[in-house]
């Protein structure tokens, strides 16, 4: 299959312009802290790193950003969580893998010092506030990505299913 060359014009000062899409065309491996994070993700465990002073990163620090000694010890978090603070995403993107309406959140896991930012599978503002509980709803399939977690969703409140995937319909 051979893409077309994109269509150009000539302005009337004779310049040539054309469309221009900037893009980086590589994969890279995301090394041994982050491949321990998602491999724990995809078998439904979320862990952390513990900086020098005590505090535990998830997403894991490779470097404790205060000191830049390396974060090599790790403990799991629960899959429960506060949300600190929110924006409402009206108008999902096709990068969003979903099509229902929902909120970003930096969630504090329990047990954990430093949010995570993922989606809250709401359908209306009205249905979260910072300092609602809220937990993880997994994906049905698992690869070992950040997507492992659907989303999450608002404890005490109904849903359909407890596993869904990135794509299903997890409105309230």
């Amino acid at each position: 299959m051979t893409a077309e060359a994109p269509p150009t014009t000539i302005a009337e000062d004779g310049s040539f312009t054309a469309p221009f899409e900037l893009s980086y065309p590589y994969s890279r491996t995301v090394g041994p802290t982050l491949s321990r994070f998602l491999t724990g993700l995809q078998d439904k465990r979320i862990e952390g790193t513990v900086g020098d002073d005590g505090r535990v990163f998830v997403p894991p620090a490779e470097f404790d950003p205060n000191t830049g000694v390396a974060c090599t010890q790790w403990r799991t978090v629960e899959a429960t969580g506060t949300v600190q603070t929110w924006s409402w995403q009206a108008e999902p993107a096709e990068q969003h893998r979903t099509e229902t309406p929902f909120a970003w959140a930096l969630v504090l896991l329990d047990g954990a010092d430093v949010a995570l930012l993922h989606k809250v599978l709401v359908t209306s503002p009205a249905h979260i506030a910072t300092g609602m509980r809220v937990e993880v709803v997994w994906a049905a399939e698992r690869h070992g990505s950040i997507l492992d977690i659907a989303g999450f969703s608002p404890i005490d409140h109904p849903r359909a299913d407890t596993t869904a995937s990135t794509t299903a319909d997890t409105s309230l």
